[in-house]
């Protein structure tokens, strides 16, 4: 079984990443380390998460002449944060990012949601009413700003994360196409549609909270937990496996790369554990009747004090394009 997909620049990518978003201060240095004893060579960050610095520490440790590892062998994966979409902003906006985590360069630059919001230092810059500003800056344009990094060598390549189907499109005629789209996707929430758009325009699907995100800070008591499904949890036995390793492997057969994020070392080993088995059809089948379009990850959005149904999946995603006319609440953590 391949332990990487091939992206359309050639590059290997690892199907299992680290993923950082939530890993806080003190902890992250510690995970990266674990995670790179374990054998990942794939860590997912952003500017957002605001432990950049402390993921470079550790791969300083690692990665470099004399080191334990060669830089080319790991994949390090950056975004672009809202504040940063005006084109005189991204170069710089990258290049903070690559010297917090102590890089030459990065596989992969994602922008981190197609939408602006006003420029400055603030990650979510907000008027006095609480809602929050945001820029007229169109992601085309932003991703015009992103292809020069890859002509001047900061980045490998330059992808989406949180784009729908149509603003995927928006971006395919570019003269560096988008490679990979970052998305929340889980059993809960298959993305089927998109995953299928995706793979037709050559663009690989990499999995945010692939586990269902039971640690998200505003989830609800009543709300469903992904790993505790009974259903998961007899497949799981069947296949002497963790509920978790199951989900991964599901995900890895429908060739979606999955960055879940972990601390704690025995689960960092778990989750990179899932090459010694396959599920059968029915099994997999089974797993994909588990969707119901359940975002954990979703902004709410508030047009005239009327607050909106979080969308059911990518495909439905519409951040507003046109922010000027269309107020948005987005809560900080709901939306790093």
């Amino acid at each position: 079984m391949n332990t990487f997909v091939t992206l359309s620049t050639r590059q290997r990518m690892p199907v299992i990443g680290l993923g950082t978003w939530k890993s806080t201060s003190g902890q992250v240095k510690q995970a990266v380390h674990t995670a790179l004893e374990c054998g990942y060579r794939h860590f997912d960050c952003a500017a957002a998460y605001e432990n950049e610095k402390e993921v470079g520490e550790a791969l300083a440790l690692w990665v470099g002449p004399g080191k334990a590892l060669q830089r080319e062998e790991v994949f390090v994966t950056s975004k672009l944060w809202n504040t940063k979409h005006d084109p005189q902003d991204v170069e710089e906006a990258c290049r903070t990012s690559l010297a917090d985590l102590g890089l030459s360069y990065l596989e992969l630059y994602l922008m981190h949601w197609p939408i602006a919001f006003q420029r400055g230092k603030e990650l979510m810059p907000r008027k006095e009413d609480g809602s929050i500003c945001y820029s007229d800056t169109h992601y085309r344009d932003t991703w015009t700003a992103m292809e020069s990094l890859v002509d001047r060598g900061l980045v490998k390549a330059i992808g989406l994360s949180n784009f729908n189907a149509r603003q995927t499109d928006d971006i395919s005629m570019a003269r560096h196409k988008p490679i990979v789209n970052q998305v929340e996707c889980h059993p809960y929430l298959s993305q089927a549609d998109l995953l299928s758009h995706c793979r037709s325009v050559g663009v690989c699907v990499t999995a945010y909270s692939p586990l269902g995100s039971g640690d998200r800070p505003w989830a609800s008591a009543n709300e469903p937990s992904l790993l505790a499904d009974p259903r998961l949890g007899a497949i799981a036995q069947r296949y002497k496996k963790t509920p978790a390793q199951v989900i991964l492997q599901w995900h890895i057969q429908r060739g979606v790369v999955c960055i879940p994020k972990s601390v704690t070392p025995s689960r960092i080993q778990q989750n990179l554990n899932v090459f010694d088995f396959s599920l059968s059809e029915e099994d997999t089948k089974s797993i994909e009747s588990f969707n119901h379009n359940k975002r954990f990850i979703a902004p709410t959005v508030e047009v005239s004090h009327q607050v909106s149904l979080a969308p059911k999946n990518n495909s439905e995603l519409l951040l507003p394009p046109e922010p000027k006319y269309l107020d948005v609440y987005i809560p900080k953590h709901e939306l790093l």
